[in-house]
């Protein structure tokens, strides 16, 4: 991989992980137009690597927000802090468990499945445009909500379906407010990111060379400066109800990306 592809698809990451575009679909979609050959272990380590960088800066954005968490555990009480944390465990759930026992068949999507990502790109539209339409309201994220949020999390680990996309529009489509539903959704993925890079640090399933080290390492940075901001960019979107943009631009690259697949 050169520095140039490395850079183009940490703009993509950076972008798309906060915007409700599918970040792996798009990833997926750009090895393809780049021409990157790479097995479906190094294709997971440079997708894992970029996920890493909005990873933190998710935290970055929302440190106020984490330092408070923080700040409210340690009191060991039954407070807002306390109870939020529980919530973002229990929406991790669903995912931790699929990631578990799929791990091979996930990571085989990972390897340029350009008709899945179209179809579930189209499946993305459709939430989009269903909590475009849904009326907003003011109600916090119940311990019920975490439950149903997390299980849209799990469904959105194949490529082509967002993952921000699909846990907002759940969220709203629930009667969340907007605000807290983007907030909750890019907080609940930060503990899974970070849990499964440890996993595959110590597993030793990511497959790191040294021709590659200068491309990754790029490829992070770039994502990072991206995800700052889009994750800025995407919490104002939700607030004025704008995801019906996203929902035909899914639309048009999932309509894009299942012809390609038809006619070669």
């Amino acid at each position: 991989m050169s520095i140039i592809e490395a850079i183009v698809l940490g703009i993509i990451q950076g972008f798309t992980e906060f915007l409700p575009v599918s970040s792996s679909g798009h990833l997926e979609l750009a090895k393809v137009i780049l021409g990157d050959t790479s097995v479906p272990e190094e294709s997971l380590t440079f997708t894992v690597v970029l996920h890493f960088a909005t990873a933190l800066s998710t935290l970055v954005i929302f440190r106020k927000e984490v330092l408070e968490i923080f700040k409210g555990l340690m009191l060991f009480k039954w407070n807002e802090a306390t109870k939020f944390s529980i919530k973002i465990v229990i929406s991790m759930i669903p995912a931790v468990f699929i990631g578990l026992l799929f791990e091979e068949q996930l990571a085989a999507f990972f390897s340029r499945n350009v008709l899945l990502v179209g179809l579930m790109l189209l499946l993305t539209a459709v939430l989009l445009l269903l909590a475009d339409k849904a009326k907003n309201t003011h109600k916090k994220v119940s311990f019920s909500n975490a439950v149903l949020v997390g299980l849209s999390q799990a469904i959105a680990m194949l490529p082509g379906i967002s993952r921000s996309g699909a846990t907002i529009s759940a969220s709203v489509l629930l009667g969340i407010d907007r605000t807290k539903a983007a907030r909750f959704s890019f907080l609940m993925v930060v503990p899974l990111i970070f849990g499964k890079i440890g996993k595959d640090v110590l597993s030793g399933d990511l497959n790191f060379q040294s021709s590659d080290s200068i491309p990754i390492a790029v490829g992070f940075i770039t994502a990072f400066v991206a995800g700052l901001l889009a994750c800025k960019w995407m919490i104002s979107l939700v607030k004025k109800s704008n995801l019906s943009y996203f929902s035909f631009y899914c639309a048009i690259v999932g309509i894009a990306a299942i012809s390609y697949t038809l006619f070669n």
